[in-house]
């Protein structure tokens, strides 16, 4: 029954939701929330909290409004769910209007009907007609408890066997077309069984109703796996094969102590693969109808898990079923829902994998499940080989736009900092010294402006202090945010530690968003602004302070007659002067030979004058 939106949100505003959490499990006060020890899942430390509006468990992952409380806790349908909320608080349930009262009537005739169906499939399996449907499953490996459990049957040769057996039970041919059973004409006439000679896989919605069926026909007949179409109960962007029971298992109550942890949610390609797995203990397993995950289907499993783990073929179409869900998953993420993967050995499935290898293989590849940013990654750099200065920038651009699909902006700016970081560390790693003899080592002469203002340590060792003068690059931009555009792409060659690579990305975020346009008072405000969202407040504040401005006021007029961009400048170089020197040379030459953009002179301006300075300074030699 489809109810009105204002009548829900009424029963939600009447219905305190601690008050409804608290008769099921005793809540504590944490600040301004709630906690209390799981409900759904065992366990001795409290994860889970409840909020004005909604519930989460960082433990299980289940969360929910106040109705989805009810449902999952109580088994109930949502009607149900809403009927007892709405009881209690005293408002009167909407009626059914006509339409709704037909729709109601006909989803419980054809579950009627798929279930006589399912009856007949099922005893067929062991009769005489069924015996090479039942060898063919007991040769994959299936015991017959597992056959029962799931359910499995046999169609039949089709030759209107069904319609004759199904007669006495008033099920008619025009039903069984309805519940998706027999194929019709160009008038909509039933015309034939659709399933025959098939063994048949029951599929079932998330509260366990039977909806549909699929079959896998014995021989070389085409298609080999086939689906029921869509129906008034069915749906395949929203059902995932063997979901009822992983949904039971994933949130099934277990015990303190040494209690075993709940099965992970586990999606593979097949419905053998899902049976095969519940049959080995992974009975979190489950499997799209076919096709590859739909948004739909993705919401259905966050609704059992915060972090369900994809299992994918190692061959090409395994990934490009990943990419496909990396797509489908980065628009609906936040920060109590992701992805994770792991990856089969080629050539092998979940099925063969167990039959062959055994659990402890399969336990193992589950266990190394990889997050869903490592493996965007990946996916995004496949084929990747020592990039030239045009394939970095695609790439970057690649990886900046996945990051931006994502709506959640904290969110997106961690998988932007997250997938950048791994893009620097990749492909532009540079040394952080110069190699020839020291030079470019030692610590800046102390007379020169910012050198002086921002010391470099004079006894650290080289590593120590290639990360000092990355603390002044950051802190230089910290202050000046309006020099980031020019240096920008040196700034990201950096393979820098993570607090600063924290900062880094925030600032290149901003620029990356427009912000890099205004003037600098506002590109400052809109800078503390942006890392007060990221929470970097603190860090922000460490950098600047082991790099304070100098008090005195001769100092700051001193510092305001200085160019800004040349004292970055020399910073970086430091970090790498040969490389420095190569890259004027680089520009010098493309610049020679094309037209003049003022900004890219003025910009090789700024570092030309920062190389003489190093030439005089004694830190690069003349012959650079």
């Amino acid at each position: 029954m489809a109810f009105d939106p204002a009548f829900l949100d009424e029963l939600r505003a009447r219905t305190p939701i601690t008050s409804v959490i608290g008769r099921r499990t005793k809540l504590v006060r944490s600040g301004r929330n709630w906690k209390a020890c799981c409900p759904f899942h065992g366990e001795k430390t409290p994860s889970f909290y409840v909020y004005d509006d909604h519930f989460h468990c960082f433990g299980c992952g289940v969360h929910g409004d106040v109705i989805s409380f009810v449902m999952q806790s109580e088994g109930r349908s949502f009607p149900e769910a809403v009927e007892e909320l709405a009881t209690a608080a005293g408002l009167e349930m909407p009626r059914m209007d006509r339409t709704q009262r037909e729709a109601q009537r006909e989803a419980r005739t054809l579950g009627d009907v798929l279930e006589a169906v399912q009856q007949a499939w099922r005893l067929r399996l062991h009769r005489n007609e069924g015996r090479e449907g039942l060898a063919y499953l007991r040769g994959r490996g299936l015991t017959d408890e597992t056959i029962a459990a799931f359910g499995l049957g046999w169609s039949g040769d089709g030759r209107g066997g069904l319609v004759a057996e199904l007669a006495a039970q008033d099920i008619t041919a025009p039903l069984l077309a309805q519940a998706g059973l027999m194929r019709v004409d160009e008038h909509g006439q039933p015309k034939g069984e659709l399933f025959f000679n098939r063994v048949t896989f029951p599929i079932h919605d998330r509260r366990g109703r039977l909806v549909s069926f699929g079959g896998r026909i014995l021989g070389d007949g085409q298609p080999k796996y086939l689906n029921g179409p869509e129906t008034a109960i069915f749906s395949k962007r929203r059902v995932l094969f063997g979901l009822d029971r992983a949904r039971a298992a994933v949130r099934a109550p277990r015990g303190g102590g040494h209690a075993a942890p709940a099965p992970e949610l586990l999606v593979v390609e097949g419905y053998m693969d899902v049976i095969a797995l519940h049959q080995a203990g992974f009975t979190g397993a489950v499997a799209p109808l076919g096709t590859a995950l739909t948004p739909e289907q993705m919401e259905a499993l966050w609704q059992v898990s915060s972090a369900p783990v994809l299992c994918f073929d190692g061959d090409a179409a395994g990934q490009r079923a990943a990419v496909k869900a990396a797509e489908t998953a980065l628009p609906l993420l936040n920060v109590e829902r992701t992805l994770r993967f792991c990856t089969l050995p080629e050539g092998e499935d979940p099925d063969s994998l167990l039959r062959q290898r055994g659990t402890a293989a399969m336990a193992a590849l589950v266990e190394g499940a990889r997050p869903l940013s490592e493996v965007l990654f990946g996916l995004l750099s496949e084929g990747t080989r020592d990039p030239g200065p045009e394939q970095r920038a695609a790439l970057r651009q690649r990886l900046v736009e996945a990051a931006g699909l994502i709506p959640d902006k904290s969110l997106a700016s961690e998988y932007r900092s997250t997938l950048l970081d791994r893009f620097f560390a990749t492909f532009r790693r540079r040394p952080a010294m110069s190699g020839r003899g020291g030079r470019g080592q030692g610590a800046a002469p102390a007379a020169r402006s910012l050198a002086g203002v921002l010391p470099v340590a004079p006894d650290l060792d080289a590593q120590s202090v290639a990360m000092e003068r990355m603390r002044i690059l950051t802190a230089i931009l910290l202050r000046h945010p309006e020099v980031l555009e020019e240096v920008q792409d040196a700034y990201c060659r950096l393979d820098m530690p993570p607090e600063l690579s924290a900062l880094r990305a925030v600032m290149l975020d901003m620029l990356a968003d427009g912000d890099g346009n205004a003037d600098a008072s506002a590109l400052l405000e809109a800078l503390g602004a942006r890392i007060g969202e990221a929470n970097l407040s603190d860090m922000r504040e460490r950098v600047l302070s082991s790099h304070p401005l100098p008090l005195s006021a001769q100092e700051r007029d001193d510092l305001m007659v200085m160019d800004i961009r040349q004292e970055w400048w020399h910073f970086y170089a430091l970090l790498n002067v040969e490389r420095f020197a190569a890259d004027i040379r680089l520009d010098t030459e493309r610049m020679s030979t094309g037209p003049i953009d003022e900004r890219q002179w003025e910009s090789l301006r700024v570092r030309l004058l920062t190389l003489e300075s190093l030439r005089r300074g004694g830190d690069i030699p003349d012959t650079q």
